[in-house]
């Protein structure tokens, strides 16, 4: 008996060894780099919503090499997507990573804040982020991440304030590359901020510009937003860097569908508002026809649209005051 459980223990200590790169070679995550100006970069994460499967790989980020250091801008879903971020600039340059742009505190952008801080990096934030750190609902979206991502969000995975609160937009260069900071808050979410490369006419939107997927509108004020849109190609830029899909070098398209998917979403809830439809009966007689393919959809549309009911029963109250 005690040269059989002998035998077995050599046996899985065996197995163990032999599986340990296995597990490893599972779990690395590379990522490559698409250029899309002399100095800036972007990462582009697949379609849809974020899932154990895609490891949470869901959304872009972007980073800048000038003269003497890198910018980042937004650090993706998870730690280890950010670490697959740095391991992917570290093969372009050995410059120093020193500064991080969020465009908005929400999931898929900022858990992998917490890679770039072990770096040294210095954080800039609208300061309304302040506010979505504060909420229980910040809590509760690291909690069900936590859940439906592990091991890529795990109980490690924490949230990282700004080092730097920015009462609104400003310019400013590093390593000869001049920024620009936009404020765009309480668009999409309270903290929006967009960043413009100067040098290259790069723009890095966050979630105001969504490409090819159904936006994901969550708490925003879309009245705000469409305004958002309608300003943001006066910084005339060459390339557009999105929250979500392609990089466009026309993004005159991809705001297009943005500003009709947000149109479509007021007009029909406001038209069940103002006839004192319910939700679920509005939501279920609605035509989402033009928008059912696309990808997230499933996922996000009806949420969206209880959300827009939402506001524009609000707006109809103000309205009526």
């Amino acid at each position: 008996m005690n040269s059989l459980r002998a035998l077995l223990g050599l046996v899985t200590m065996l197995l163990g060894i032999a599986c340990a790169p296995l597990a490893q070679a599972d779990d690395a995550i590379t990522l490559t780099p698409i250029q899309i100006g002399e100095h800036s970069w972007y990462f582009q994460g697949e379609s849809g919503a974020a899932s154990a499967a895609n490891k949470g790989f869901m959304s872009n980020a972007g980073f800048v090499i000038t003269d003497d250091q890198v910018v980042i801008f937004d650090t993706l879903g998870t730690p280890a997507l950010a670490q697959g971020m740095i391991e992917a600039i570290r093969k372009l340059t050995d410059k120093p990573i020193k500064l991080v742009v969020v465009s908005h505190y929400h999931a898929d952008h900022i858990y992998g804040l917490q890679a770039f801080k072990a770096l040294g990096a210095q954080v800039w934030a609208n300061k309304r982020a302040a506010i979505y750190l504060a909420s229980d609902i910040a809590r509760q979206r690291l909690a069900q991440r936590q859940e439906e991502l592990f091991p890529w969000v795990n109980e490690d995975t924490h949230l990282v304030a700004p080092d730097r609160p920015l009462d609104a937009g400003e310019a400013f260069e590093r390593g000869g590359v001049r920024f620009r900071l936009i404020d765009a808050h309480g668009a999409h979410a309270p903290d929006d901020m967009m960043l413009l490369v100067e040098n290259d006419r790069v723009l890095f939107s966050g979630d105001l510009f969504f490409d090819g997927r159904v936006p994901f509108v969550g708490d925003a004020n879309t009245r705000q937003w469409l305004k958002a849109l309608d300003s943001m190609l006066d910084t005339q830029p060459k390339v557009v860097v999105p929250g979500h899909g392609h990089a466009s070098k026309t993004p005159q398209n991809g705001i297009t569908l943005t500003r009709d998917y947000l149109l479509d979403l007021r007009r029909q809830m406001g038209d069940a508002v103002a006839d004192l439809t319910d939700f679920d009966t509005a939501y279920e007689a609605a035509d989402w026809s033009r928008w059912a393919k696309l990808p997230a959809f499933k996922a996000a549309n009806r949420l969206n649209a209880y959300n827009v009911y939402i506001q524009m029963e609000q707006e109809a109250l103000k309205g009526a005051q």
